[in-house]
């Protein structure tokens, strides 16, 4: 009897062994299955690692793109690779994370990186991506596109890595650079279309075709840690250009190009600029608005505050064509040093970008609340403020305080107005063009906690 029930425990403690063991493998088969089961099927190269999210069940996925066939050689098309890695990010719901590993050149063809995606996406560029060297590439393609996001939501690219856009055969065929040269459209290194909850940080943007970061119809943004670099005379070479978005930060950030370091257009608001370094380039803009007699530009709420300007075509600018409609208010620039700048304060109502002079037309985009907190250095014209604005449109509240910006080369400074009206502050230099009879304007209050409410 002893050995019978012996043997019985034996042969339990066995059966529940191996019960265990199976319930242990049929778990991990069905675990793997649905794990798994939004991708075509498993692929040994896509690394999973745990991270403090592993409390709530979730995890990230790592997607090495060399790993998918991608040479990375600067020689070699890596487009589809690229695609295909974007495609089993975009519908993995595990965080996904494509890595663009160091010591790698990849060469891309234009592409859409299109969502939106079933979970956030960062692209972590930690060697290179280059754009082809020749312009035909794009021969029946889209010319304004290189590398497109197109509505994609918590979208972060960062990685301290290097974007090309080998844009000098571009820029030689550029009408501004050869004026015998049709006019014609070239391709931005990034857009960002209809993309909310973006970051973008910790990217070298080289040699852009034509602007290195364009962002529209997006908002909740995050721009820091950029460097753009791009030769003074390279045409229409915006560092960051801003279109109809709302709520972006920008911070932190070095660039030298040949157009401006940052613009912000139509329909932008609730915009920070701050800690910029910009030069060679055009200046911080807003505008240009209203060319061809569009309507409903509107630009408001935008502070710059923290700016270093260096031998720049322009400082701090607001530019606007005869014609348009709309308005560009509440905006404040603080905190502003220039170094040899031409036009270092600006508001130009009569700009035109034009080989031929454009007509004198009576509709204007308004202007009206706009301060300049705080801004020095020195300027390479003699106007260092220039307010011209338009004769049925006029610039209203207008604002200066604690400005003084001298000549580079030592000779008096000066300010222009033109239907400028505002109010003075501090100590000025130049000295205030706005109309004696002007009532007095306080500082609005509003423009002072911008900077803290975006």
């Amino acid at each position: 009897m002893g050995e019978l029930r012996s043997s019985y425990f034996t042969f339990s403690s066995y059966y529940s062994t191996s019960v265990s063991i199976l319930a242990s493998l049929l778990y991990t088969t069905i675990y793997s299955f649905l794990l798994f089961a939004n991708v075509n099927s498993y692929h040994p190269v896509i690394h999973q690692f745990p991270t403090l999210n592993n409390i709530t069940g979730r995890s990230k996925t790592l997607i090495y793109v060399n790993e998918f066939g991608a040479k990375g050689d600067g020689i070699t098309d890596d487009t589809k690779p690229f695609q295909d890695v974007w495609k089993i990010a975009c519908s993995s719901p595990l965080r996904p994370k494509i890595v663009i590993p160091s010591g790698y050149s990849f060469l891309v063809r234009p592409i859409d990186f299109v969502g939106p995606c079933r979970s956030k996406v960062s692209l972590s560029i930690a060697g290179s991506i280059v754009a082809p060297k020749d312009p035909q590439v794009w021969d029946g393609l889209n010319p304004h596109k290189w590398l497109y996001f197109f509505k994609v939501k918590y979208l972060t690219v960062e990685g301290g890595g290097t974007i090309n856009g080998m844009g000098q055969k571009w820029w030689a065929r550029s009408c501004k650079i050869n004026t015998t040269n049709p006019c014609r459209h070239a391709p931005t290194a990034m857009t960002f279309h209809r993309c909310n909850n973006l970051k973008v940080r910790d990217i070298r943007m080289l040699n852009s075709q034509q602007m290195h970061i364009s962002i529209s119809k997006c908002i909740h943004v995050e721009v820091s840690h950029l460097i753009v670099q791009a030769p003074a005379k390279s045409p229409n070479t915006d560092a960051i250009h801003l279109s109809s978005s709302t709520h972006v930060g920008i911070r932190d950030s070095s660039i030298g190009t040949g157009d401006d370091c940052i613009s912000i257009v139509g329909n932008s608001s609730r915009i920070l600029v701050k800690n910029i370094a910009c030069g060679p380039g055009h200046g911080i803009s807003i505008g240009s608005l209203g060319k061809s007699n569009s309507s409903s530009s509107q630009v408001h709420d935008v502070c710059v505050d923290g700016a270093y300007l260096s031998n720049t075509e322009n400082g701090v600018r607001i530019k606007t064509w005869q014609g348009g409609r709309g308005f560009v208010r509440k905006i404040a620039f603080a905190n502003v040093w220039m170094e040899n700048v031409s036009n270092p304060i600006i508001i130009d109502q009569y700009y035109c970008d034009s080989p031929l002079a454009c007509p004198n037309q009576t509709l204007a985009i308004g202007i009206n609340s706009v301060s300049f907190v705080g801004i020095r250095g020195s300027s390479a014209t003699k106007n260092a403020i220039t307010f011209a604005c338009s004769d049925n449109s006029p610039c209203r509240n207008l604002y200066l305080e604690d400005v003084q910006l001298v000549s580079f080369l030592d000779f008096p400074t000066t300010s222009f107005c033109w239907k400028a009206y505002g109010s003075t502050s501090g100590l000025n230099n130049p000295s205030s063009c706005f109309p004696s009879s002007e009532s007095i304007v306080q500082r609005p209050t509003e423009l002072s906690n911008l900077s803290k409410s975006i």
